[in-house]
């Protein structure tokens, strides 16, 4: 997958690097006279519905693309761009009493066109001036020429998490339309994006860039900050709205209209981007010496009929794009339930400590489907899941969409109550005697019964051969393991549908999974 400006294989790396010049929490410094400060220019009247009129307005005439940035900002070396990084004394609102602070990234290598960024205050938007001064450098960063096409590449947001006066950072918008979110003692992993199109598609996909923000300075005390963007690409143009609340989980509320330059047939709502390497079922195909690596490891859906419905990642060998059909989705996420260092022994990407991320719509969704694509990988840097909700019609050329819905990043953020026993752990391999075999194994709750005997098994495969399975309790977690053994035959691809059940109800989510001969 590529991404404009730069190829997304890159991008894990790239913002780990970055995140990483910040890792440190930022503390009050008194201001000094060779620290400038974020610039703002003259002020004019702002309200939220200018930005969906401007969109509006935008999406009647034919897409023209943002003037890029000097050639030689263009041209940094992965190496070089990070010889520069801001000076968190120069971030808005430092030395005042409002609750956040915002730092901005510069342009340059995989971010060619600035976004330009305004800060909202008493209905007046005063737009940020580019000033190379509120960044620091290494002698190693070269001369580039400033002029009136650069502006800054993003932003990150930092907040008083956990300490008075520490903040701490808690979310980053930059690049195309991403953006990245973390709860308390989260770090960073997956990603959202304002919207997909034609993602998987044979034609290309395409990627619309947040191009404006709008900041609005929230109030002293007040835990929520409202950011405003508007969305631009050949196919359509968009509004956007998110209220973000830091803590465990972040919450990011957003509000959302979609103007169709041309109709979009293949469109995808609050998208989610992660990466799955191996874990249990074919780390045999990776030499390392850890047992897992992955930001995510299942696709979580409740969907409108209430059924829980858990599918753990692959990483196939070929593209593989997976959909479940819907009427008006309860919610789905990417999880990473993997939660002890020892899941993944890895001391420098702390992959334990990942989000995972749930949508919760706002309304109802209607006819659709969530889509899942899994895209082969050979490496850890490159982000090789997507999901989303794709709509069943279409949004014809000249209307527009609206829709309203929930993130919730963090450790555990889907919705607890009347959830069945979730799955933990899913675990493949060969057996001697020929076949494969699964275990899976199910948290432990009150309302399991003492005797597992007594739990039903469902069981089902779309090809070959499956036992019925056996129920044990698993002495590690305390709760019910299910192992059955799967023989192919002749199919080269099998989907498989497993659940506990007692006395005729759901006790547990339903298992899916999807298995490619290789």
């Amino acid at each position: 997958m590529e991404t404009e400006g730069g190829a997304l294989m890159l991008r894990r790396e790239f913002l780990s690097a970055i995140a990483a010049l910040a890792a440190a929490p930022s503390v009050s410094w008194a201001q000094e006279a060779d620290v400038p400060g974020l610039q703002l220019g003259d002020a004019t009247s702002f309200s939220a519905s200018d930005v969906i009129e401007r969109a509006r307005e935008m999406a009647r005439r034919d897409y023209k693309a943002r003037p890029l940035i000097p050639e030689a900002w263009q041209n940094l070396s992965y190496d070089q761009y990070r010889k520069i990084w801001f000076d968190a004394r120069n971030a808005l609102w430092e030395n005042t009493d409002a609750p956040q602070r915002v730092d901005v990234f510069p342009p340059g290598l995989y971010y060619p066109q600035a976004v330009r960024t305004y800060v909202v205050e008493d209905g007046q938007a005063r737009p940020m001036q580019f000033d190379l001064g509120v960044f620091d450098t290494t002698d190693k960063f070269p001369n580039v020429p400033t002029d009136d096409t650069l502006g800054y590449s993003g932003l990150r947001m930092r907040a008083e998490l956990r300490q008075p006066g520490i903040f701490e950072e808690y979310a980053v918008f930059q690049g195309a339309s991403y953006f990245r979110g973390i709860g308390s003692d989260n770090v960073y992993g997956l990603s959202a994006r304002g919207l997909a199109l034609k993602t998987g598609d044979q034609m290309g996909e395409e990627f619309p860039d947040f191009t404006h923000f709008w900041l609005e300075r929230p109030k002293t005390g007040a835990p929520t900050i409202i950011l405003h963007a508007l969305l631009d690409s050949p196919s359509c143009t968009g509004a956007y709205r998110f209220a973000i609340t830091p803590g465990q989980p972040l919450a990011m509320e957003v509000e959302a209209e979609i103007f169709a330059r041309n109709t979009l047939t293949h469109v995808g709502i609050a998208p989610l981007t992660s990466m799955f390497l191996f874990d249990d079922t074919d780390r045999q195909r990776f030499n390392d010496f850890r047992p897992a690596v992955h930001d995510s490891d299942g696709l979580m859906i409740h969907n409108g009929a209430g059924e829980v419905i858990w599918r753990p990642l692959a990483n196939p060998t070929s593209l593989q794009i997976s959909s479940f059909s819907d009427m008006n989705p309860r919610g789905f996420g990417l999880m990473q339930r993997a939660r002890s260092f020892g899941d993944f022994n890895d001391l420098e990407a702390l992959y334990h400590r990942r989000p995972g991320l749930w949508v919760t719509p706002g309304e109802g969704w209607g006819r659709g489907h969530v889509q899942l694509i899994e895209i082969p990988a050979d490496l850890e840097i490159y982000d090789n899941i997507v999901a989303f909700w794709r709509p069943s019609a279409d949004i014809e050329a000249g209307t527009s969409h609206r829709m309203t819905y929930r993130l919730d990043w963090g450790s555990d953020p889907a919705p607890k109550a009347a959830m069945p026993l979730r799955v933990i752990n899913t675990a493949a391999g060969g057996r001697p005697e020929g076949g494969r075999i699964f275990a899976l194994d199910f948290e432990n709750a009150a309302h399991v019964p003492q005797d597992v005997s007594k739990i039903e098994r469902l069981v089902r495969s779309s090809a070959g051969e499956v036992t019925e399975g056996i129920v044990q309790r698993n002495p590690a977690t305390g709760g019910p393991r299910l192992a059955f053994t799967f023989k192919p035959g002749d199919a080269r691809w099998a989907e498989f549908r497993a659940q506990l059940r007692l006395d005729g109800e759901a006790l547990s989510e339903v298992w899916l999974y999807r298995w490619t001969k290789t």
